[in-house]
C-alpha cells in the first residue's frame, strides 16, 4: 500500500471519528437543557471550549490572523453562537430525532452557500434535489406540528441556515489558515460576548444544579463537540481530502437519530425514516454535485469548518 492509500485510509478514519462526535451534539444538548437551561449549554459550552482553544493558541505562540479577522468572526457567530443556542432553545421541548431530521439538511445547505460564496453558478439540478429536501423537512414539522411549523421547528430551521453560512465561510478561509485554527480563534474572539449572559442566566436560576446525566451531556458538548470533535475532523479532511472525506457527514443524520432511540429511548416513526431518507439522499446529491463543479483548487486543498 502507498503512502497515498495509507493516508486515505486514515483520513477517512479520522472523518468518521469526528463525525461520530457530532452525531452525540443533539442527545447530549437534549439530555442537559432541562436541568441546566438553554443558555448556559447552547452558550456556555463556548465559553469552556474558549478557554481550551485559547490554551491552545497560547502555547502555540500562533499570531492573530488580523487580515480574517471579519470572516472568523462571521464564523463564529453562526458556528459558535446561533447553532448552539438556537438547536438548544428548540431542543427544550423536542427530541433529539425531531432535530436529527431538521439538522441532516446542514450539509445540503452548507453546499449552498459555498456556491454562493464561491461565485459559482450551480445546475438547475442542484437547486431542484437540494428544493426537494427542504420541501422534505418543512411537511414533517408540518405533520408533527399538527398542520403548522412550530416554534422548535422555526428555530431548527434558522439554526441551519446560520450554521451553515458559519461553516462555508469558515471553510472558506480555512484553506489559507488550516482548519483547526479557524475554529479555535472563532471561540476566542466570541466568548467575551458570551460570558455576561451565561453569567446572568447562571445568577437568575440561582446557580447550576443538575443531576449527573446533565453534567455528562454539557461536558460532551463543550469538550468534544465544541472543540475536540474539530480536531479528528479537520485532521480527517487534511489526509484524505475535502471531496472524499466530506461525504462522511451524511451519516450523522442516522447516528443521531440511533443515539436518540438508544440513548434517549426515543420513538422512531415511519415519517421520520421516510424523510429522513429523502434528506440524506438530497443532501448526498447536493454535496457531490457541489464538489464536481467547484473550482479545481477549493477540491485540493483540505481545511473547512465542519
Amino acid at each position: 500500500m502507498d503512502t497515498a492509500q495509507k493516508n486515505g485510509q486514515a483520513g477517512l478514519l479520522l472523518g468518521f471519528i469526528g463525525v461520530l462526535c457530532f452525531s452525540l451534539t443533539l442527545p447530549a444538548t437534549r439530555v442537559a437543557v432541562p436541568e441546566l437551561g438553554a443558555v448556559v449549554v447552547g452558550l456556555g459550552r463556548a465559553v469552556v471550549a474558549a478557554a481550551l482553544a485559547g490554551l491552545l493558541l497560547a502555547l502555540r505562540r500562533e499570531p492573530f490572523p488580523k487580515s480574517h479577522a471579519v470572516a472568523i468572526v462571521t464564523t463564529g457567530l453562526g458556528v459558535v453562537i446561533a447553532f448552539p443556542l438556537l438547536s438548544a432553545l428548540a431542543l427544550r421541548t423536542v427530541p433529539a430525532v425531531h432535530g436529527a431530521v431538521i439538522v441532516g439538511f446542514l450539509p445540503a445547505a452548507t453546499a449552498v452557500w459555498a456556491t454562493l460564496r464561491g461565485g459559482e453558478r450551480p445546475s438547475g439540478f442542484f437547486w431542484l434535489v437540494t428544493g426537494l429536501g427542504l420541501a422534505a423537512i418543512v411537511a414533517f414539522a408540518g405533520v408533527q406540528g399538527a398542520g403548522s411549523l412550530q416554534v422548535p421547528d422555526v428555530l431548527l430551521f434558522f439554526a441551519v441556515a446560520l450554521g451553515a453560512y458559519g461553516y462555508a465561510e469558515g471553510a472558506r478561509v480555512s484553506r489559507e489558515l488550516g482548519g483547526w485554527r479557524v475554529i479555535c480563534w472563532a471561540l476566542v474572539l466570541t466568548a467575551p460576548v458570551l460570558v455576561l449572559p451565561v453569567g446572568y442566566d447562571i445568577v437568575r436560576q440561582g446557580g447550576l444544579h443538575a443531576d449527573a446525566a446533565a453534567w455528562t451531556g454539557f461536558a460532551y458538548v463543550a469538550t468534544v463537540s465544541m472543540f475536540l470533535g474539530f480536531f479528528a475532523w479537520y485532521a480527517g479532511l487534511a489526509r484524505g481530502g475535502i471531496a472524499r472525506v466530506g461525504q462522511l457527514q451524511l451519516i450523522q443524520l442516522p447516528l443521531t437519530a440511533l443515539w436518540g432511540v438508544v440513548l434517549l429511548r426515543e420513538h422512531l416513526s415511519g415519517a421520520t425514516v421516510v424523510t429522513g431518507l429523502i434528506v440524506v439522499a438530497s443532501a448526498a446529491v447536493a454535496v457531490r454535485l457541489r464538489v464536481a463543479n467547484a473550482p479545481v483548487r477549493s477540491r485540493a486543498q483540505a481545511g473547512g469548518v465542519r
